[in-house]
C-alpha cells in the first residue's frame, strides 16, 4: 500500500476525478488536478535526488501547494515534516537539523523569517521557494522555484510500495513546555482517525465541505482539512491567511462550509466580532480542540448561531480527536466520550486507577499513536509505555463516561492543601461579561504559600481597574470552592499560546516569578 494513493488517486479511480477538492480563496481545484499536483510534485522531489524516507521539510501557508507537497512526498515514499509557519528562524534551525532534511518548501511570505536559519542548516541542500522570489543559492543551498519545476516534472508517478507500518510524515509538538518534539506517524495512522473520528463521530460523507481555521501544519488541521474530506471525496476550504474573525466569516458566507473546526480563542474572537449575519447556516456541526472549551463560550454560540460545538481532546501524538462530545449528546464543559477504537485510563502518580469523580493522570489507547519520539529515546521512553501514551493531561471521569478536563499535569495548583484545577477558576472567570479569555497560574506569597493569580483580557480590550479586579475576584468566589479565587488579577493584551491553541502557563510562570504587589484577600 501507499496512502497517499487512498487519499489522492482512490477519489478518481472511483469516479470523482471532476469533483471540487479544495477551495482556496477564489480558486477551486478538482480531485484531478490535484492528483496532477500530486504526481508533479512527487517527481520534482525525487528530481532533486531524495532517497526513500529522507525528510522534506514544509514551511508552506493552506492551500493546493501543501496538499500537494504532503502527498506527493508520501507517494514518492519520502516523509514530509510540516512545521508551524509562525516560528521564529531559531525554531526553524532546529527542525531543519533535527529532522536532517536535505529539501525544504518555503512559501515566499515566510522565506525572511526562515532566511537566517539556512547559514547553519548541516544537511539541506536544496531550497524549493513556493509562490515568491527565489534569489541566488549561498554555500552549498541550492535554490529553485516551485512552479518551475513544477511544470517540468512528469504528471504521473507509480506510488512507492510501502507497509502500513512504514514511516508516512512527521509533526513536531506544539511545545507546551520546552523544545519541540517529532512525532513519528506511521502510513495506518490517518486511516484510524477517518474511521474512527471522522466517520463515527462526525459522520462525513462526500457532501461535506470543511474549513478549519486551525491550519495544515498541525495534528488537529491536518485531519480536518486535508485527509478527512479525502478520505470521503468531500471537498476543503483552505485559506492561507491568518484566522482573522472578520476572514474566518468571510469564508464561511462564500464557501458555505457543512463542518467547522476552530479553537476556543478563535470562538470567543469571532462572539466579539458582533457579527450579526446568519453566517453558519451551512453548518451542521462545529468542533472545538486545543485547548478545554468553556461552558460560557459554548452557551454563547449556541444563543448567537444555534449551532453545537463538539468539544474534544486531541494531540500531536495520537493524531486527531480521540475523546468528544457527539451530535445532540454534547454536555458543555466536558472533552465528551471515547471515540470508538480507543481506551482511556484515569490514574493516580503510581498508576492506579482512581474513583470516577476524582481527577487523575490521562493515559490513552489506540492504533493511530506515533510509533516514537524521533531521537528522543529517553522521552519516547516516558511517555509511550507499550501501548499506552501519557497525554500530560489531568482529567476527571464520571459516572457516565464524560471527561471532564482539569489542565496539564505541571499546571495544577496545591492552594490551602488542596488541589486547584486552574482550568476550573478560568472557567468561572469567562462567565463574567467583561472577559474575553484568562489563563490562572500558581503564585508564591511573601510566606511561600501558593495562591491562584488570572492574567485576564478584557473583551473590549483596554486595561482594567482595580475596582474590576476586585470585582472578578468576587465574581470567582462565589461561583467555586472559595480558596480557588485568584489573589491577583493582571490585566494583558493576551496570554501565550501554542499554535493548537494551548495556553502556555509555563511563560505566565516565567513572567510572574516575582509578584509585583501582594495578594488581594476577598473576605
Amino acid at each position: 500500500m501507499n496512502v497517499a494513493t487512498l487519499f489522492v488517486d482512490r477519489n478518481i479511480d472511483e469516479g470523482r476525478g471532476e469533483a471540487v477538492a479544495i477551495l482556496c480563496q477564489d480558486k477551486q481545484f478538482t480531485y484531478r488536478q490535484v492528483q496532477e499536483m500530486v504526481n508533479r510534485t512527487g517527481n520534482l522531489l525525487l528530481g532533486l535526488g531524495l532517497q526513500p524516507e529522507q525528510r522534506v521539510l514544509m514551511l508552506v501557508l493552506d492551500g493546493p501547494e501543501f496538499a500537494a507537497t504532503f502527498f506527493g512526498a508520501i507517494k514518492a515514499g519520502l516523509v514530509p515534516v510540516p512545521v508551524n509557519t509562525s516560528l521564529r528562524a531559531a525554531d526553524y534551525r532546529f527542525m531543519l537539523n533535527d529532522s536532517r532534511a536535505p529539501v525544504a518548501l518555503v512559501s515566499g511570505a515566510l522565506l525572511p523569517e526562515l532566511e537566517p536559519a539556512l547559514a547553519e542548516a548541516r544537511y539541506l541542500r536544496h531550497l524549493v521557494v513556493v509562490d515568491g522570489e527565489t534569489a541566488p543559492g549561498r554555500g552549498d543551498i541550492r535554490r529553485h522555484d516551485y512552479k518551475t519545476l513544477l511544470a517540468a516534472a512528469p504528471g504521473t508517478l507509480a506510488a512507492e510500495r510501502r507497509s502500513p507500518d512504514d514511516v508516512a510524515f512527521w509533526l513536531y509538538t506544539s511545545g507546551t513546555t520546552g523544545m519541540p518534539k517529532a512525532a513519528v506517524h506511521l502510513q495506518h495512522d490517518m486511516l484510524v482517525c477517518c474511521e474512527a473520528y471522522a466517520r463515527q463521530v462526525l459522520a462525513i460523507t462526500a457532501a461535506d465541505r470543511t474549513y478549519s481555521v486551525a491550519k495544515l501544519f498541525f495534528a488537529y488541521g491536518l485531519g480536518n482539512a486535508l485527509y478527512f474530506p479525502f478520505w470521503v471525496g468531500g471537498s476543503t476550504v483552505l485559506d492561507p491567511g491568518r484566522p482573522e474573525p472578520r476572514r474566518v466569516l468571510d469564508n464561511v458566507t462564500r464557501h458555505r462550509p457543512t463542518l467547522f473546526f476552530s479553537v476556543p480563542t478563535n470562538y470567543a474572537a469571532i462572539l466579539s466580532s458582533q457579527d450579526e449575519r446568519q453566517t453558519f447556516q451551512s453548518v451542521r456541526a462545529c468542533v472545538s480542540a486545543g485547548e478545554g472549551l468553556p461552558p460560557v463560550l459554548y452557551q454563547r454560540w449556541q444563543e448567537r448561531y444555534g449551532v453545537e460545538i463538539l468539544d474534544g481532546i486531541g494531540s500531536t501524538e495520537v493524531l486527531h480527536i480521540f475523546i468528544s462530545n457527539r451530535p445532540g449528546q454534547v454536555r458543555p464543559g466536558s472533552s465528551g466520550t471515547l471515540v470508538p477504537g480507543y481506551e482511556a485510563r484515569v490514574v493516580d502518580d503510581i498508576d492506579r486507577r482512581v474513583p470516577n469523580g476524582e481527577i487523575g493522570n490521562l493515559l490513552v489507547k489506540g492504533d493511530s499513536t506515533c510509533a516514537y519520539y524521533w531521537n528522543q529515546h529517553e522521552k519516547t521512553k516516558r511517555t509511550i509505555e507499550g501501548d499506552w501514551i501519557r497525554t500530560g493531561d489531568k482529567y476527571v471521569r464520571d459516572s457516565d463516561g464524560f471527561f471532564w478536563y482539569a489542565g496539564r499535569t505541571d499546571d495544577m495548583l496545591k492552594v490551602s492543601g488542596q488541589w486547584v484545577s486552574p482550568v476550573e477558576v478560568e472557567a468561572a472567570l469567562m462567565a463574567h461579561q467583561a472577559v474575553l479569555e484568562c489563563a490562572v497560574i500558581g503564585l508564591a506569597d511573601d510566606e511561600g504559600l501558593i495562591k491562584p493569580k488570572a492574567f485576564v483580557v478584557l473583551r473590549q480590550g483596554g486595561l482594567g481597574t482595580d475596582a474590576l479586579a476586585v470585582e472578578l475576584q468576587e465574581f470567582v468566589k462565589a461561583r467555586i470552592a472559595p480558596h480557588k479565587y485568584p489573589r491577583w488579577v493582571e490585566f494583558v493584551a493576551q496570554v501565550p499560546k501554542t499554535a493548537t491553541g494551548k495556553i502556555q502557563r509555563y511563560k505566565l510562570r516565567e513572567q510572574a516569578a516575582a509578584p509585583s504587589r501582594p495578594p488581594v484577600e476577598v473576605s
